[in-house]
């Protein structure tokens, strides 16, 4: 179903992913490799919020939007990491959804989940909500009203759904925005001339050049493919953002900010120390961010959950709500069962003993087995301090028990 463009930038933006259809990863036979936990919403939600969503009946599935979902990347591994889920995934390039079709098709995901893909704009969806997760990465960014696609998608998420978010950033994409403007003045055009004398541009600057060592250093494997290559640097129409602006942008569409989704990059201790660091941690954690932000002038995104109302955080402080609570293994892990793994960040992760036992318990028990009445051996506080251990590691996910708040 194709609608009306309602963007001023869709007609040429659909055009050039026509040209180049994004991302340009390989068609493969079988699932997707690895994972990636953002677009598992189980996990999702626990990083956000310290808790799984709220259960549901097996009569109400899981409702996904993947808002601008290119070749179907984000879609395959939306149906493999949520089975069961209805996932509607729309994109404006009828050829980008050629090949998301394809690899869904390919890759099993449409025996994984109810996938609908459609050539639809995330601008005129009115009807199709509400949805219990929305996934729209690397997509606003490339509206000309980018507040407008924003509003649009926060009609369409359910009371305390959560929006999944990547936008560029101001600072680690200088090199990039003096390349696309270069480019532009040279009147390269954003098709197959464009590819060559871009690539070509990047032989013939002489090598000590900040712009060419940039896209060596930093760029070049990811842009070997030549969609890859494109939308870097040929892109017709981008925006991208600081801080200050992001958290404007977050407001106009009265959401509320629930939490980097790569929070590791927004911790001042990944570049202080000592006397400065502790100053850092002082500070408010907007105030962090915007130190590290100024620090760091390589960070070339943001990736962001957002929220339909605040979430209510859920900590597990006390023993009697973890032993209360009711508990699954993180699936975006790699290595189960065994203590070796690979965490949800693909990280090198090495149990202990007992929580190995724990998880081992836990997926030999009833689903509805609270952590407290798992058959071990042991202590109410050593379950309790072992399950704590599991949850910091998100290696185990946490479903509150009756009577527990947040």
């Amino acid at each position: 179903m194709t609608q009306a463009p309602a963007d001023a930038a869709t007609p040429v933006v659909s055009d050039f992913y026509d040209r180049f259809p994004y991302p340009g990863d390989p068609l493969q036979d079988g699932p997707p490799p690895g994972y990636n936990w953002r677009w598992c919403v189980d996990a999702a939600y626990s990083a956000s919020t310290g808790a799984l969503p709220a259960a549901r009946s097996s009569a109400e599935p899981l409702r996904i939007l993947d808002a601008g979902c290119g070749t179907g990347v984000s879609t395959d591994y939306l149906a493999h990491l949520n089975p069961g889920a209805e996932i509607l995934a729309v994109d404006i390039s009828p050829g980008t959804l050629e090949v998301a079709r394809e690899r869904c098709r390919r890759s099993g995901a449409l025996d994984r989940a109810q996938v609908r893909i459609e050539n639809r704009s995330l601008l005129e969806l009115a009807g199709e909500g509400p949805f219990d997760y929305i996934n729209s990465v690397g997509v606003l960014h490339h509206l000309r009203q980018p507040e407008a696609g924003l509003k649009a998608l926060a009609a369409l998420l359910k009371p305390g759904a959560l929006l999944h978010l990547f936008l560029y950033a101001d600072g680690g994409r200088w090199e990039i925005h003096r390349t696309q403007r270069a480019l532009t003045a040279m009147g390269v055009g954003t098709g197959a001339d464009g590819l060559r004398l871009g690539r070509q541009l990047f032989t013939e600057l002489p090598e000590h050049n900040r712009l060419r060592r940039h896209h060596e250093q930093r760029w070049a494997i990811d842009c070997a493919a030549d969609a890859n290559f494109a939308d870097m640097y040929l892109h017709p129409q981008e925006t991208s953002y600081n801080l200050e602006r992001l958290m404007a942008f977050v407001a106009s569409a009265d959401l509320d900010f629930a939490g980097f989704s790569n929070p590791e990059v927004w911790d001042p201790a990944r570049l202080l120390k000592g006397e400065l660091l502790e100053r850092a941690q002082a500070l408010p954690p907007e105030a962090q961010w915007r130190l590290v932000e100024d620090l760091d002038p390589d960070i070339s995104h943001f990736e962001f959950f957002l929220s339909k109302g605040p979430v209510q955080k859920q900590r597990w402080d006390e023993d009697s709500d973890l032993l209360a609570a009711l508990g699954c293994r993180n699936p975006c892990l790699w290595g189960w069962p065994g203590r070796a793994l690979l965490d949800s960040d693909m990280a090198p992760l090495d149990l202990s003993a007992e929580g190995f036992s724990l998880l081992q318990a836990l997926e030999q028990s009833p689903a509805d087995t609270p952590l407290g009445q798992l058959p071990l051996d042991w202590s109410t506080a050593q379950i309790a301090s072992v399950a704590r251990e599991l949850q910091l590691q998100r290696v185990l996910l946490l479903r509150s028990g009756p009577g527990v708040s947040a």
